[in-house]
């Protein structure tokens, strides 16, 4: 069960990267008015299902008996908004006869925001462990 935590712990840096470098990407794509290609749907759909993959280990860590302590609420439930938030907007965003930079942005701005809150609440640094569970 320990290996599961390392690796829910550990993913969380590819979440804040790849969230990273989709907001560089769209910010750039939207200051520069570049024209939207696939690789909009390619990189928001890889910060998605990174995020969903982070998701899944987390209720799975917590299925298999991980201890529950009340600070877990707030992580769950900011981590579960933040895939809501990212995945409607992606969506909305695809399904425009004319895709563009903006929702995407928006889409993993407000994801990364409510991450890291996430990551806070249970007292992790963004940058190393605590002595919380690591």
């Amino acid at each position: 069960m320990r290996m599961l935590f390392y690796a829910h712990s550990g993913l969380r840096y590819l979440v804040l990267l790849m969230g990273l470098i989709a907001v560089a990407y769209f910010a750039y794509g939207l200051a520069t008015k570049r024209p939207v290609d696939k690789s909009v749907r390619i990189i928001g759909s890889s910060f998605a299902g990174l995020l969903d993959t982070q998701i899944l280990l987390g209720i799975i860590l917590l299925g298999a008996g991980w201890p529950f302590y009340p600070a877990l609420w707030g992580h769950l439930v900011m981590m579960l908004l933040a895939a809501g938030l990212a995945h409607a907007l992606l969506v909305v965003n695809r399904r425009r006869p004319n895709p563009g930079y903006l929702l995407p942005l928006i889409a993993v701005a407000g994801a990364l925001v409510l991450v890291i809150g996430g990551i806070l609440a249970i007292g992790r640094s963004l940058v190393g462990t605590t002595p919380i569970g690591g």
